[in-house]
């Protein structure tokens, strides 16, 4: 249904850092890289990020919020280690979340510039 996301960072090589690597547990590699943006996907760019001079961090009550699907939880665990590892802080760290209709396994990221990103896995059993 979606074709793509982008999101606003205020400097594009941290974002480009935090991104490559974060990205890269769930398949995601930079595809394409002009003076004010970079695209991430695995035969597509599906994740953009937008250099936005002069951005303030996005403000935690914004309520924006973007989900990624991932392979395993093991993959979801790694998403969390490497958001953290470059830089990001926990939003929610690697486990079961019940859900009235399902149960997921997420993990909760926030990128230097203050976006919420989410890695989820639905797993069996």
């Amino acid at each position: 249904m979606l074709d793509h996301v982008s999101v606003g960072v205020s400097d594009l090589e941290r974002a480009a850092r935090f991104y490559e690597l974060t990205l890269a547990t769930l398949g995601l590699t930079r595809l394409v890289t002009r003076p004010a943006t970079i695209g991430f996907g695995k035969a597509y760019p599906e994740f953009w990020i937008n250099l936005r001079a002069g951005m303030k961090p996005v403000a935690p009550e914004s309520g924006v919020h973007i989900c990624l699907r991932a392979r395993s939880t093991d993959v979801v665990d790694a998403f969390h280690v490497a958001a953290l590892g470059a830089g990001g802080r926990s939003d929610g760290a690697p486990g079961i979340r019940p859900h009235d209709r399902v149960k997921y396994y997420a993990a909760f990221v926030i990128d230097p510039d203050g976006n919420r990103i989410e890695a989820v896995t639905f797993p069996s059993g």
